[in-house]
């Protein structure tokens, strides 16, 4: 049985992120992830375990997420047994103080609590959204409306 301390431990992860994010700190980002972690980004690239997630993200700190900032809303966590969690949320990177209104990315993070004790990202997978496309297969075919939307 999960408690609100697992609850707490998962949530304080996910701060973690964005605050390893804002310093652009690879090395600190990469330790939220397990060793064998798998991360696949909005664009489809597939990087697995923690040293390409590190490597990758500090050349993406460097150029292409230089200046920015990580936002993100929890919109579910669901347990599976004491030690694995799986969080569905939404996320955007953004530049500036204000983080923006409406994340336009899905993602899905599959935590686990290893040896150490600790919670850590065992896979995580980014999907940019469509609205436009949503929108137009919500009105042809409102069955496709989810509960969660």
């Amino acid at each position: 049985m999960n408690t609100q301390d697992d609850t707490a431990a998962i949530t304080g992860v996910m701060t973690r992120l964005k605050e390893t994010w804002a310093r652009h700190d690879a090395d600190a980002y990469g330790s939220l992830f397990t060793q064998d972690a798998t991360y696949i980004t909005f664009v489809g690239t597939y990087y697995s375990g923690r040293a390409e997630i590190v490597s990758s993200h500090r050349i993406l700190f460097a150029k292409y997420l230089k200046g920015t900032k990580l936002a993100d809303e929890i919109v579910d966590i669901r347990f599976y047994g004491p030690d694995t969690a799986v969080v569905t949320g939404r996320g955007d990177t953004y530049k500036g103080g204000r983080a923006p209104g409406k994340p336009s990315k899905v993602q899905t993070l599959t935590f686990v609590r290893e040896a150490d004790g600790q919670w850590r990202i065992a896979a995580f997978h980014n999907t940019q959204r469509k609205p436009l496309l949503e929108a137009i297969s919500f009105m042809t075919s409102p069955g496709l409306i989810p509960a969660a939307r």
